[in-house]
């Protein structure tokens, strides 16, 4: 006896795209966007035939959302893994900015001593769940020292992406994550 395995997607009115993140991968392919497809979409062989006659379109409205998924539309949302923020500056004495980060849902800032560096904590938490590409920063440091910042973006699915690397091309480690 053969065992067949059909799979068949809720047909979406967008491309299909191929979602990813550090822990899962998942495709969509779009048969038809509802209606009758053209002159009909048969699959077979010897031992089986698959007719697509209608498929309808994807129901929207309300969403499914948990800490670690969000479903739109009867499909998983696309969040692409987080990557280093690019761009971190002062563009006046108190506010820093820096370049949007295509996955973010929200930003999290840290800011150490520039004494500690040498310790490789790379920073603790200052701020959590920035919303846009700046944050304002009015603390001054002690005298003969400096403070340094990173800046990571948490995507939809709460995956906090990296503090960058250092010099040798080694990614920095976030051993205290912003809570």
């Amino acid at each position: 006896m053969k065992k067949i395995m059909i799979l068949l997607l809720l047909v979406a009115p967008w491309p299909a795209l191929a979602q990813t993140s550090a822990s899962f991968k998942l495709e969509e392919h779009v048969f038809n966007a509802g209606g009758h497809p053209l002159d009909g979409t048969v699959f077979g062989s010897a031992s089986f035939k698959v007719s697509l006659d209608a498929i309808g379109d994807a129901a929207l409205g309300g969403g499914f959302s948990s800490a670690s998924f969000r479903m739109d539309g009867g499909f998983v949302g696309w969040y692409p893994p987080p990557g280093e923020v690019p761009g971190l500056r002062f563009t006046d004495r108190d506010t820093l900015a820096w370049n949007p980060e295509r996955s973010v849902g929200v930003y999290n800032l840290y800011r150490d001593l520039m004494s500690n560096l040498s310790g490789l904590g790379y920073g603790n938490c200052r701020q959590k769940e920035l919303e846009s590409e700046t944050a304002t920063e009015t603390d001054v440091p002690p005298p003969d020292d400096g403070y340094f910042y990173l800046v990571t973006a948490v995507n939809r699915l709460s995956e906090e992406g990296s503090k960058g690397f250092d010099g040798s091309g080694i990614e920095r480690p976030n051993p205290a994550p912003c809570p």
